[in-house]
């Protein structure tokens, strides 16, 4: 109801499971385009190539069929390299009061 996501573990790995075999939800079926791009968050912008995380190295599995750790590896990107995401989040939840992670439909809802 809020578009925040619970963030106990439990949650949280249901929610790296759901709909990973399901289209985007703001893939346009017709043309095959993104409604949300200008506005796309930093998870859509950086898919595809490989992305450090808290939990290793991140990488579309569609995009490096094949590939060696070490080839996969040579491709990092680093989206963010000077931290400014951080901040402009931070002032976003000063001034929204609102915190914590959301999906693409919740920010379509609100659109």
């Amino acid at each position: 109801m809020t578009g925040r996501l619970h963030e106990d573990a439990a949650s949280v790995s249901q929610f790296a499971d759901f709909a990973n075999d399901e289209p985007c939800p703001v893939l346009d079926p017709q043309t095959g385009t993104c409604e949300l791009y200008q506005s796309r968050p930093m998870t859509c912008r950086v898919f595809g190539p490989p992305v450090r995380s808290g939990d290793g190295l991140g990488v579309c599995e569609l995009c490096f069929r094949g590939a060696t750790e070490e080839q996969i590896t040579s491709c990092e990107m680093k989206p963010d390299p000077d931290n400014l995401e951080s901040g402009l989040l931070q002032d976003l939840e000063r001034t929204s009061g609102l915190h914590g992670e959301t999906i693409i439909a919740f920010c379509l809802a609100l659109d």
